[in-house]
């Protein structure tokens, strides 16, 4: 397993959204790296969370519960542990979610973002700093090429939009108040990071691809596939995971270079549509059927969107996804599966992510 040269061992890191999907596989992995992991962020979505199976509570330095909307509460628990690193991955992150609900939206998205960059401003004792955003932060012209962490921010639908403005703001704060270039004065190091369609194991949100597949074959039911020719660049969680832990890796090596943002996307033939994603799923889990209900008055979602991740391969030491597209299915396949019999799937994660790691 890659230990990011012991770099996060017996540090203290805040990581937000740390009872969600791609929060509590980052806790995962940083703890089993050696690091004081405190967790802050709302109840957990399902008692069938990666979350609660994997007993993550009792593995963390400390478990904190509170709404990144919520000022005051983040700079309690952040004072209370003093973290030197944040990973932020709080979050509301469903596009669905984000026509019915815009304000809380933004208010999470990016009034969230911006609590925690004013804790960082507020105590010297923070010194990195991991945003994570969404690959739905460009503007998408639905272009076959990759796009660039220079290209235009965007987002046509709320979710993405309040991606866009958060990159915006994130800009601002590193230009304004962490500027490399004064480095030395402020001491403040921020990158942020963008990944697309993530999927895995202990993902149990509601109008997501990957759970409501599981969740009807566990019924018994059809799976029902609403826009089953959209594309997505569809990676595994720990691809993206694992570039994040490297430019925290290199944050703390160099946080002048490394004060920036970074894509991180699957292996371009990983850029497939819905239909063939659901069935290979079907494939790998070895039942269920599904079948095409195409919504002409569906609210709009993308199509297409990929990211260049040439940056990422040339600046932290050739950063790449390490999984095919048939991998990354058979990986998720395989959590889910043995979620059913098992009631501790801390060593199983562990398990996956050492063999992401062998995986070349």
């Amino acid at each position: 397993m890659n230990n990011f040269n012991d770099a996060y061992k017996g540090k203290t890191i805040l990581v937000t959204g740390h009872t969600g999907f791609k929060g509590s596989w980052l806790s995962i992995w940083l703890s089993s790296l050696g690091a004081n992991v405190v967790g802050y962020a709302l109840d957990p979505y399902s008692e069938r969370s990666n979350y609660c199976v994997s007993h993550l509570k009792e593995r963390l330095f400390a478990d904190e519960r509170g709404d990144v909307r919520d000022a005051a509460r983040l700079e309690e628990v952040i004072s209370k542990y003093k973290p030197t690193m944040i990973f932020h991955l709080a979050a509301q992150a469903l596009v669905r979610t984000s026509y019915e609900h815009p304000k809380m939206t933004y208010e999470t998205n990016l009034m969230g973002s911006l609590n925690i960059l004013e804790a960082v401003r507020k105590f010297d004792f923070i010194k990195q700093v991991v945003m994570i955003t969404s690959d739905k932060c460009y503007e998408n012209k639905e272009q076959i090429w990759g796009y660039r962490e220079t290209d235009r921010m965007g987002g046509y639908d709320p979710y993405s939009s309040s991606k866009g403005c958060t990159e915006l703001m994130i800009a601002s704060f590193r230009n304004s108040y962490f500027n490399p270039k004064d480095y030395a004065k402020h001491g403040k190091a921020v990158a942020s990071v963008r990944a697309g369609n993530v999927i895995g194991g202990g993902d149990w949100s509601a109008n997501r691809l990957i759970p409501d597949c599981i969740r009807a074959i566990e019924a018994g039911k059809d799976i029902v596939i609403r826009s089953p020719y959209a594309t997505r660049p569809w990676e595994h969680v720990l691809e993206p995971l694992s570039g994040y832990l490297k430019v925290g890796e290199k944050l703390l090596m160099d946080p002048i270079t490394y004060s920036t943002s970074f894509n991180f996307g699957p292996k371009l033939e990983n850029n497939r549509t819905v239909w063939e994603v659901v069935q290979k799923l079907i494939s790998y889990y070895g039942k269920g059927k599904a079948i095409d209900q195409s919504d002409p008055n569906a609210v709009h979602e993308n199509t297409l969107l990929s990211l260049d991740v040439t940056k990422a391969y040339h600046m932290l030491d050739h950063w790449h996804a390490h999984l095919s597209f048939d991998e990354a299915i058979e990986f998720t396949a395989d959590w889910y599966k043995e979620s059913l019999h098992s009631n501790d799937m801390w060593n199983y994660c562990l398990h996956q992510i050492e063999a992401h790691g062998a995986k070349k």
